[in-house]
């Protein structure tokens, strides 16, 4: 899209708010700042990789002119907030800069009123206009992980009154990645962070979707971090916020949240259907008040053509109450010096900055931190396979990458929900680092535009570890499989026409919950309408009535009999008495964690679930002491697109196949059993910490 001087132009849009001389979202201000100290700086991010490279920009300037005091991490993008914060704070740590505050965005919902509300149980609101970004590879997955570098590189309101300053994607897209910049980077590799750019950006290279990187890749937010520093080294007398690379204009804008025709209701649009006053005060005709795009393939939004024209989020040159007066951005200055190959003035900046050295439950990156736990454990032989990234039937059947979260929706984002889970409620960095880890190393043969550098470091997915693991069989030999969450992967095994089915013996299923009565409620807390679903069943119903209608010899084990055995309590009081191997260690700590945060904070109220989950490893080793006990029973899982009643299984004698019940065990035998195998010294780990690994590097060779 090119930038017009017309009433009407589409951006999407990267924000510069500034208070005082405090910025926030990177950005600028002609505000003065006081005379002799530097410009105090908070920088807001969603943590994507061009997002890196103007952080380390920022981190390169003059200390005396140009102070970053925090970043911030925008948990609504491109990245999950368990793994931004942490490239964050190795980034920070790379550059020795660990005093700069970092915090993670919230979770609170906003009233009616405009009221902003502090984080409550769980996650406000669904991921309506989030479900546009990719969620597995060339998405979230990559980004999380910065395309596997992070772990193998680094050392482990538009409306509010506030001057804005706007550098739109129009203005971005007019500094595409040139050849010329990419060789002058390659050649310039004498820093830490000259290396880690260009081996993210040539890992995006590699990558990238089609053969045109160099057209399509753009500066995005390093080239914002520039002009919003230029301008505040130029901030007196500059009202037009006048800067070494960026052309600037001031105009009228406001963000669109509807489609024409407006002042038509139709049911979509929640800040003017059935309200005689609408929400916050919005012109009845204006441009917030016509459909609003209610998902991906919303059949207002689709043209004859095929193509889009919602323009939801998109932003607009407007008059009238509507319209902002913004600092705009118009496009990139060119370079000062007509004979540098360098054909933008931000590329010398830039690679002068980041070249020369002053003094100076879970998202699917967290495969990682398998990778570690298997290490930690002397087990780097076990594959590890990355399953689905979208529960059955959820994916966009035109675009797979990206899909609705329907029922993903239902996992709290921040604390007690993802964020940590992905940091392992701030253990996971305690564990050894292992060479292994996820990366975007891909080949032409698995469907890659071209070889990496490295494909036979390729990341497997689920189903081909499968298929791999069977081939290896002895003839005869079959495989038991246990899931501890959705039955995504094992559906996808199912469906697949490979004959993996016939040599799976038996599946172990934690999860699942068999109401006895009416006061025997299920877990899923988020979602209040449901009340007898748990939530592996939920997260992904359709995968779980295919396997329950399958062949398959299961066992399950329900939430009832997990709760039976969900006491911190008495688990935590063995585990103090025995002996402390290095994996008891680590388990003691991390369950001693879940069980204070649940006695502290509300949002924590659920982590006996984790607890129970421990039954299912437990059983499959096998030992008479358990004493448990079984029933066959005809189950069938609901899954009709209800979100009040999928995922609850019910007990249907019009069901052929029964399935095996765990009905009780031995509470006391099951915390011995657990603690005891815990504790024992055979295979036990090799690495207790990455503490330990770390001594262990430093010590000299014999």
């Amino acid at each position: 899209m090119l930038l017009q001087k017309q009433k009407r132009f589409d951006w999407l849009v990267q924000m510069l708010v500034v208070v005082g001389s405090v910025l926030v979202v990177i950005g600028a201000t002609n505000l003065r700042t006081v005379e002799g100290r530097p410009h105090r700086i908070l920088l807001d991010t969603d943590v994507d990789t061009d997002d890196l490279f103007g952080l380390l920009y920022i981190l390169k300037l003059n200390r005396s002119e140009f102070e970053l005091e925090a970043v911030t991490v925008n948990a609504n993008a491109w990245t999950n907030p368990g793994h931004a914060v942490h490239q964050i704070y190795d980034i920070l740590y790379m550059m020795g800069r660990d005093d700069v505050a970092v915090g993670v965005g919230g979770e609170g919902g906003i009233k009616e009123d405009g009221t902003i509300l502090p984080n409550g149980t769980t996650t406000a609101g669904g991921c309506r206009y989030r479900q546009a970004i990719p969620v597995g590879a060339r998405g979230r997955l990559d980004i999380d992980s910065n395309f596997g570098l992070r772990k193998s590189f680094l050392p482990q309101v538009i409306h509010s009154g506030i001057p804005v300053t706007l550098v739109p994607l129009d203005a971005t897209n007019t500094i595409p990645i040139s050849q010329n910049f990419f060789e002058a980077l390659e050649k310039s590799q004498n820093t830490y962070e000259a290396q880690y750019v260009f081996q993210s950006l040539k890992m995006a290279c590699d990558t990238w979707f089609d053969k045109q990187f160099y057209t399509s890749y753009f500066m995005w937010d390093s080239f914002t971090a520039g002009v919003a520093v230029s301008i505040m080294r130029n901030n007196l007398n500059n009202p037009n916020g006048e800067n070494e690379f960026a052309e600037m204009e001031y105009m009228n804008i406001t963000v669109i949240t509807s489609n024409e025709p407006y002042g038509v209701t139709d049911g979509s649009n929640p800040f003017f259907d059935g309200l005689k006053v609408p929400k916050f005060n919005l012109d009845k005709n204006g441009v917030h008040s016509g459909h609003v795009q209610k998902g991906l393939r919303d059949p207002f939004c689709i043209g004859e053509n095929g193509k889009g024209k919602c323009r939801d989020g998109y932003t607009d040159e407007v008059t009238g109450s509507e319209a902002v007066s913004v600092l705009v951005a118009t496009k990139a200055k060119p370079n000062q010096d007509p004979q540098s190959p360098l054909n933008r003035e931000f590329f010398v900046s830039f690679l002068e900055a980041i070249i020369v050295s002053p003094t100076g439950w879970a998202n699917a990156a967290t495969i990682d931190v398998i990778y570690d736990l298997l290490h930690m454990m002397g087990r780097d032989d076990i594959p590890v396979g990355l399953g689905d990234v979208f529960a059955t039937n959820q994916s966009d059947p035109i675009f797979p990458a990206v899909g609705g979260c329907k029922y993903q929706q239902a996992i709290p984002h921040g604390n007690g929900g993802l964020l940590d889970s992905d940091t392992l409620y701030g253990l996971a960095r305690d564990l050894p680092r292992s060479l292994r880890r996820y990366t975007t190393e891909n080949s032409l043969e698995h469907g890659a535009p071209k070889d990496t550098d490295h494909p036979e470091l390729r990341q497997p997915l689920a189903l081909e570890v499968c298929e791999t693991l069977v081939k290896t069989l002895e003839p005869g030999s079959k495989i038991t499989i246990l899931t501890n969450g959705p039955l995504t992967n094992l559906a996808k095994m199912i469906s697949s026409k490979k004959n993996t089915v016939s040599l799976i013996q038996d599946v172990y299923i934690v999860g699942g919950h068999i109401s006895s009565n009416d006061k025997d409620k299920g877990n899923v807390f988020t979602i209040p309408s449901n009340e007898y679903a748990e939530f592996n069943m939920f997260l992904d119903p359709l995968a779980a009535k295919a396997v329950f209608e399958s062949s398959l010899n299961i066992t399950l084990i329900p939430l009832g009999i997990q709760r039976e055995v969900g006491s911190f309590s008495k688990i935590l009081e063995r585990m103090r008495r025995k002996k402390k191997t290095p994996e008891a260690l680590f388990v003691r700590r991390l369950l001693s964690r879940l069980y204070r945060l649940q006695q502290l904070h509300h949002r924590y109220h659920h982590m006996q679930t984790f607890l129970g989950e421990i039954l299912g490893a437990v059983l499959l080793a096998g030992d008479s002491h358990l004493n448990q006990t079984f029933q066959a029973k005809p189950i069938k899982v609901y899954a009709e697109g209800v979100e009040s009643r999928d995922g609850q299984l019910l007990i249907d004698e019009n069901q052929r196949k029964l399935v095996r019940v765990l009905d009780s065990v031995n509470p006391q035998a099951y915390y011995n059993l657990f603690v005891d195998r815990l504790s024992d010294s055979n295979q036990s780990a090799i690495l207790g910490s990455f503490e330990e690994q770390v001594k262990f590097w430093r010590k000299p060779p014999n």
